[in-house]
């Protein structure tokens, strides 16, 4: 059997925490008079601290969120209906051991993506699963596997994720394979995994979406069946913004002339 020594040793067996913090530790423990015992819990509850961390930072990368969203940036407020209480409630995750689903709806430049990023980042601080995608990104990756013959083999490789974000359903126009396609993902996390979509369309004109009123139909009634859904009624944030910068343009303006 192959001797090792004691950093060889740790590195072999990938307690990198260990690694990087036995020499320092070991003489400051020595140094205090602490025992053994307490520099091997010191040495485990690192080790441990390190893992979860790296554990995090895999399932945000696993994400592939595109952009970094926080709930503190998300101005609740401005969303009519919309309360703090909610977002934090959702926030915490315990509708995904349920299996149930959000539905996020508003016009473009109410927040839904905003909102959907930030809780996927709760969601990964939690040791949660996620992946977000964009619904014409998925649709893509979908049509792709059934020509491949794998279609089922794609759609259960997505069961590892507890949420699947589908981002910007309203803009798909689907047709023919195409709904089918779309229709069997849904059906099968239905009860047995979670998603959260958004979308720009409400559901009485989703049959733009699917081309198929029976499909439509039972597309929304499986989605709708375990979920909570989110109404974002309010101006969209950048027309406020480019608004807002304007009248302290003008105040400037204004103030300038008075001069």
């Amino acid at each position: 059997m192959r001797e090792y020594n004691l950093q060889e040793g740790l590195q072999t067996l990938k307690l990198s925490a260990f690694q990087a913090n036995c020499a320092e530790l070991s003489e400051q423990f020595e140094k205090d008079g602490k025992s053994s015992l307490a520099f091997l819990e010191e040495l485990v509850d690192l080790e441990l601290e390190s893992r979860f961390h790296r554990r995090i930072d895999r399932l945000i990368k696993q994400a592939k969120l595109p952009r970094e969203k926080s709930l503190k940036d998300f101005e609740v407020q401005r969303i009519p209906g919309l309360t703090k209480a909610t977002v934090e409630k959702l926030s915490k995750g315990t509708f995904i051991d349920r299996y149930e689903n959000i539905l996020v709806f508003g016009n473009p430049g109410t927040g839904k993506t905003h909102l959907s990023l930030a809780l996927a980042r709760e969601w990964c601080l939690l040791g949660r699963k996620v992946l977000y995608i964009s619904a014409a990104a998925l649709l893509q990756n979908l049509l792709k596997a059934k020509q491949d013959l794998r279609l089922s083999e794609y759609i259960k490789s997505l069961d590892r994720y507890e949420v699947l974000i589908i981002d910007d359903i309203s803009y798909l126009s689907c047709e023919g394979s195409e709904t089918d396609v779309l229709f069997n993902l849904l059906s099968m996390r239905y009860e047995m995994r979670s998603v959260l979509i958004t979308s720009n369309l409400p559901f009485s004109k989703w049959d733009q979406i699917f081309k198929d009123e029976m499909t439509t139909t039972a597309a929304i009634d499986r989605l709708i069946h375990h979920s909570t859904i989110l109404e974002l009624n309010a101006e969209s944030y950048r027309i406020a913004t480019a608004k807002n910068n304007l009248k302290k343009k003008s105040s400037l303006v204004c103030e300038g002339n008075k001069e």
